[in-house]
């Protein structure tokens, strides 16, 4: 009778665990859907900070030896401006590594105290080249952070001479 029960138990719990819908990976493989694009409305690389409640996206302008970093929301298209006083950035496929502070540049339409574009400059940022790093900021008392490799992404790179 014990056997009887513990054959039902099992049976139970693996037709119930077939019957749960199937976990979606996302383009990232994170455990989740993306409903956005894997390239940002300037043309750059999207980073996910927290369960995609910022996206930072990366890009460059090898002209001016500038990095440029646009907050968007959830929906990695819209701005989004936070109250920050640097993101910060790391190059890890340079060497050595760059390791830079932006500092916020705020759009025309950010309200005051806050910015949804974030600049630096360095001249290792000249080479036409794709970057992989991560991007860094603290919002309030929270932290985020994210990885970023642009010759894995299907990004405009645009490149400014």
């Amino acid at each position: 009778m014990r056997c009887v029960r513990l054959s039902a138990c099992t049976i139970v719990v693996l037709v119930l665990s077939g019957c749960s819908p199937p976990r979606e990976t996302g383009t990232k493989g994170k455990g989740h859907a993306h409903d956005h694009p894997e390239t940002g409305p300037h043309g750059g690389v999207l980073v996910e900070w927290g369960q995609e409640e910022y996206h930072a996206e990366f890009t460059v302008d090898h002209g001016n030896k500038q990095v440029t970093v646009y907050v968007l929301g959830p929906d990695a298209k819209t701005p989004a401006p936070i109250a920050a006083d640097a993101i910060s950035l790391s190059i890890t496929n340079l060497s050595p590594p760059l390791s830079l502070t932006l500092k916020p540049d705020p759009q025309p339409d950010d309200p005051k105290g806050k910015s949804s574009r974030f600049r630096g400059t360095d001249d290792r940022l000249e080479k036409e080249q794709d970057y992989k790093g991560s991007l860094t900021v603290k919002i309030g008392d929270k932290p985020y952070s994210g990885d970023f490799d642009e010759s894995k992404a299907e990004h405009s790179h645009p490149h400014k001479k």
